[in-house]
């Protein structure tokens, strides 16, 4: 961090803000993870939006969060009534990545997935990682091949076989031409 901000290298975008939750300001989250009970407890987010430098991002102070059946419901400060609360849809929330919890063996954060390099097993070069998708069955990996081409590959095991995310490079189980 330099003067109290995150540089562009730490912040992690944890979710999306969706709909408002009641009248007092809630707010639901889509997490951008498996378990975003981990981040839930985080003590402050930071909120921007798709594109906007590191420097425009807002601390906000988390004032309470839930997660019941599945839907992380938050409590922000700053954020009072519904009016509020609804102006923040589609607003990313991140954290700096010194502040969130080591992850475990085969488990990534999705902004460390951004920009590696994908090949198959026959050592064809697919592309690169461009996004990522959540869908309720998988998340959903975007490969960019450099020429306006993209793919749309399943981010499970069966497919990802090898993530080296210190050498920039995936390894997927997936045909060239398909």
């Amino acid at each position: 961090m330099t003067n109290g901000r995150p540089t562009p290298q730490e912040i992690v975008v944890l979710g999306r803000i969706g709909a408002a939750s009641g009248v007092k300001g809630g707010v639901h989250v889509h997490p951008f993870a498996d378990d975003p009970h981990k981040w839930s407890t985080l003590a402050h987010w930071w909120l921007g939006s798709e594109g906007d430098a590191v420097a425009c991002w807002q601390q906000r102070k988390l004032i309470g969060c839930s997660l019941r059946n599945g839907r992380l419901t938050a409590q922000l400060e700053g954020v009072a009534d519904r009016n509020a609360a609804e102006a923040l849809r589609g607003v990313l929330v991140g954290a700096p990545r010194s502040a969130l919890p080591p992850t475990a063996a085969d488990e990534y954060y999705w902004a460390d997935l951004l920009g590696l390099a994908v090949s198959n097993v026959r050592h064809q070069p697919l592309g690169r990682i461009v996004g990522l998708i959540e869908t309720p069955a998988n998340a959903v990996l975007q490969v960019a091949d450099g020429t306006g081409g993209e793919r749309l590959l399943p981010f499970v095991a069966a497919i990802v076989l090898e993530v080296d995310l210190a050498g920039g490079h995936m390894t997927v189980d997936w045909e060239a031409d398909w």
